[in-house]
């Protein structure tokens, strides 16, 4: 009855191996060389560890929207295109309409500037 379980073990231990041994062998073989850029931590441009109160940039919040939006497509094109055969007609015409809104949302960004950073 053992022999059943043979290979779920066998995969159990590769998948460990796998994930495991890569992560011994950087440790073990890579360099050890900090200094105080690498140790800190980065927090997108500015001081991790400063005044809550400061002033904080718009653009960081902006960038993140317009990459919630782009990735939310990412998301709902995936199951479009392998259901495509069977929504047929409807669902290509539903999917074109929701890209070419999108697409005039990212022109309009892109007119507006909210895509350079200074």
């Amino acid at each position: 009855m053992l022999s059943n379980y043979f290979p779920i073990l066998v995969f159990l231990g590769l998948g460990i191996a796998l994930g495991v041994v890569p992560i011994l062998l950087g440790f073990i073989c890579g360099p050890r060389k900090p200094d105080p850029e690498k140790l800190s931590s980065y927090e997108c441009g500015f001081k991790a560890f400063d005044d809550a109160r400061a002033p904080f940039d718009v653009r960081f919040y902006l960038v993140a929207i317009l990459f919630i939006i782009f990735d939310l497509e990412t998301a709902f094109l995936f199951p479009w295109a392998v259901s495509l055969r069977k929504i047929g007609w409807f669902g290509f015409l539903s999917m074109t309409v929701f890209l070419f809104v999108l697409v005039v949302g990212f022109i309009y960004e892109w007119r507006r500037g909210a895509l350079e950073w200074e």
